[in-house]
């Protein structure tokens, strides 16, 4: 469900005009996360570490409001719920994309997740995706990036949803952490937004 956004009376008004008429209005950054508690308990309960980091991540963008609005047309919207479009890895070296909704109930998210991958991973086709109200997500855990883009269509691309991306874990003196990119539409996420994005991630990921 989504509701349309009133900019008129946003202090962001002026930085959604300006921002929205960019031809490449989409800017990210890199951090590096913590996960030693994280990846720990998703050992122990012997579930995916990757779906569960998952689950935090859309735990975290649907606690900060900018993550959960988009544009459609000339206009924002802010969506009650955000979900999560996904790369899905294949046993043939590929991937396709899945979708996963949001459950703030990990063992119902989890069940879900499991039955998508299994669904994604016995076609060979890519499905595009027909709603607004996701965040992509993919993973390079072959990489320990240090920056990251993404491939785009500028002529025909209007997306406004954030990019999400997760690296190669790396474990020193007892700790692991991991690269995460967060790439978002200037007209709705500044960095500010983005800061307090990263910090709740990153607490939920400490908190299990």
């Amino acid at each position: 469900m989504k509701t349309k956004f009133d900019t008129s009376t946003w202090a962001r008004k002026a930085h959604f005009e300006f921002f929205s008429k960019f031809e490449d209005p989409v800017y990210g950054v890199c951090v590096d996360i913590d996960c030693t508690t994280a990846y720990k308990f998703a050992k122990e309960k012997g579930v995916s570490f990757y779906l569960y980091m998952l689950y935090k991540s859309l735990a975290a963008a649907n606690t900060i409001e900018p993550f959960k609005l988009r544009i459609d047309g000339d206009e924002a919207f802010i969506y009650e719920r955000v979900d999560a479009a996904s790369t899905i890895g294949r046993a043939n070296g590929t991937f396709g994309f899945g979708y996963i909704d949001y459950n703030p109930s990990f063992a119902e998210f989890i069940t879900a997740a499991k039955i998508e991958v299994e669904r994604v991973q016995s076609r060979n086709d890519l499905e595009p995706a027909s709603r607004q109200n996701i965040i992509r997500f993919s993973s390079l855990p072959w990489i320990d990036f240090t920056s990251l883009s993404h491939a785009r269509m500028f002529a025909v691309d209007k997306d406004s949803s954030p990019n999400i991306s997760f690296g190669k874990m790396t474990e020193k003196y007892g700790k692991r952490s991991m690269p995460m990119s967060v790439h978002v539409h200037h007209a709705l996420v500044d960095g500010l937004h983005i800061g307090q994005y990263i910090d709740c991630f990153q607490e939920l990921m400490k908190g299990v």
